[in-house]
């Protein structure tokens, strides 16, 4: 069932923020966006519109920033996607120990491609990764992320049937 989008922060993000900005000067409260863009996706799995904007709010800062940073880095999904979050790593490393054999695996074990969600909601493959500094146990992949590494067919198969 999905979550109902609250207008406003709620009391656990409103406490993680917060705890952020005793982290910074009173003049730089923009510092907290990284933390309160996590706290968001931690409770919604992506960004609402309506919950940056709240946070901009929160932070003194034009939504146009929070917006900015959401969409600058990759560990911020800003639509809606399944509910585990896959990201396979196919730099160098991983590529030369059979990282886009793993990604290719996964695609055609969850019948989707990087960047879709599977139809039941249950798996999200993010787009590639350019590196996710696993390189000594590549190939490997991040689940919510856990890094995994050395991967196979069959470990990879383990690490999809233990999730609910």
């Amino acid at each position: 069932m999905e979550k109902i989008i609250q207008k406003d922060l709620s009391a656990e993000v409103q406490q993680k923020v917060a705890d952020w900005l005793t982290r910074f000067p009173d003049n730089q409260k923009q510092s907290a966006v990284l933390g309160g863009l996590h706290a968001i996706q931690h409770e919604y799995g992506y960004l609402p519109v309506v919950q940056m904007d709240a946070l901009a709010d929160r932070l003194e800062m034009p939504a146009i920033a929070v917006y900015e940073v959401a969409s600058f880095y990759s560990m911020f999904e800003t639509e809606p996607v399944g509910k585990h979050t896959i990201a396979v790593c196919t730099n160098l490393s991983c590529m030369l120990r059979g990282g886009e054999e793993m990604l290719n695996y996964l695609e055609n074990r969850l019948n989707i491609k990087c960047g879709q969600s599977t139809s039941d909601g249950k798996y999200y493959l993010k787009k590639e990764e350019e590196c996710l500094a696993g390189c000594c146990g590549a190939p490997m992949m991040q689940v919510n992320h856990v890094y995994y590494e050395n991967l196979t067919e069959a470990r990879v198969d383990e690490i999809l049937d233990e999730l609910d």
